[in-house]
């Protein structure tokens, strides 16, 4: 098979070569590696994590050419993959002209450093799990809003690797007198971070006043949440006839998108006007496992109408075989970000279950009192009105 052979290119030539991919002019083609403890010994368990890497790759018009799982109970100090076998993917990379190597876990400064270091030879460049969704915040940001908790979550998930860009700018002769390249960086982000917290505050205070007037005006509202894939974007859809970007991709939308929803009286006396209920349904980001800190942080504002909210609808896949598990990982979210109000579990997809099926989940989950339906089909969307009457 040809080897790509790199020799004969100037240093301009590759990073032409380079933006090109970067730019969606050539294909992104990617490599995944994940270091696993030698406790997870199931397959499955090991097998999920890839997809969900596999899921954010394509999310960010990637092609998957290669992946690779390692056991190991301590990663190398230096790059996290232990040398011999770092080895044989940059010759992998370079024998498929691979561009990118995204691992699951998430490097420390100095390891994810190294790697681009050794992967320069091959002018591929290495991101974690974080990296990879903040490139993905990115490309799918489209208020400013969105763009700045994007730019938030980026300076502090920068911080530990600051000294990574002193060098950088010490390499392309950026030089001050009596103060280094990283203290510089040090007090740059810092300044720009205030600023951006400043400017998200003010948004803040515009969601609140917003909120205020729904109070105001008796609106009820309702917070939808979820984990990827379980369509709640399309269950806003299907109950408000709002038009909101409906993907299966991670991370479609950022913003928080909101619709309302006027329930029709049941019943209505012989001359006496009944009044209809007015309900606000808000759709937020997707959650996933495992997702960092500085991400959700950096989201908070975005959260707050799913935590103002009335009540909370966590939409959920019930046609997943890890529907247990990503139950937990959005409801463990909810509650680092304070949602205390009631939680109705939707229970989406019933459409594709059997009827033995549909029959074992409902059994398996009783005591959480779930409301089952079909957004596809637009069907059994009776128990969620119920639902919002009872509690407006």
């Amino acid at each position: 098979m040809w080897i790509i052979d790199y020799s004969d290119l100037s240093e301009r030539d590759l990073e032409a070569l380079q933006a090109k991919v970067w730019n969606g002019e050539e294909t992104l083609k990617v490599f995944l590696a994940d270091i696993v403890p030698p406790d997870i010994v199931e397959k499955n368990k090991m097998q999920d994590r890839m997809l969900e890497l596999e899921n954010l790759v394509t999310t960010f018009w990637g092609v998957v050419i290669l992946e690779h799982i390692q056991k190991r109970s301590l990663p190398d100090y230096k790059t996290y993959i232990w040398s011999g076998k770092m080895d044989e993917i940059i010759h992998e990379m370079h024998f498929q002209w691979a561009n990118l190597l995204v691992l699951w876990n998430i490097l420390k400064p100095h390891q994810m450093f190294n790697l681009n270091e050794k992967l320069k030879k091959i002018w591929a460049v290495a991101w974690d799990r974080v990296d990879l969704i903040l490139k993905i915040f990115e490309k799918n940001a489209k208020t400013e809003e969105t763009k700045l908790q994007i730019e938030l979550a980026a300076i502090k998930h920068m911080w530990p690797r600051i000294f990574n860009m002193g060098m950088e700018l010490w390499k392309q002769g950026w030089k001050w007198s009596g103060e280094t390249n990283t203290e510089i960086m040090k007090r740059h982000l810092a300044t720009r971070e205030k600023e951006i917290r400043k400017k998200l505050e003010w948004y803040s205070k515009v969601r609140e006043n917003h909120r205020q007037g729904r109070k105001r005006k008796w609106f009820m509202t309702v917070g939808i949440v979820g984990y990827t894939n379980a369509w709640k974007s399309t269950l806003l859809n299907a109950l408000t006839n709002k038009w909101v970007l409906s993907e299966d991709k991670l991370f479609a939308t950022l913003g928080t998108s909101v619709g309302k929803l006027w329930i029709a009286p049941k019943s209505q006396e012989e001359w006496q006007y009944v009044k209809g209920t007015e309900v606000l349904l808000s759709d937020t980001i997707w959650f996933i496992r495992e997702l960092p800190p500085e991400l959700v942080d950096a989201f908070a504002s975005t959260l707050e109408d799913s935590i103002e909210s009335d009540i909370l609808f966590h939409v959920v896949d019930a046609s997943d075989p890890k529907i247990g598990e990503k139950i937990g990982v959005v409801d463990d979210i909810l509650d680092k970000i304070w949602a205390s109000q009631p939680r109705i579990y939707i229970f989406n997809k019933v459409d594709i279950l059997s009827g033995h099926d549909l029959i074992e989940l409902k059994k398996r989950y009783f005591k959480k009192e779930p409301i089952y339906v079909s957004t596809y089909k637009k069907t059994w969307f009776d128990g969620l009105i119920d639902c919002m009457l009872h509690y407006s």
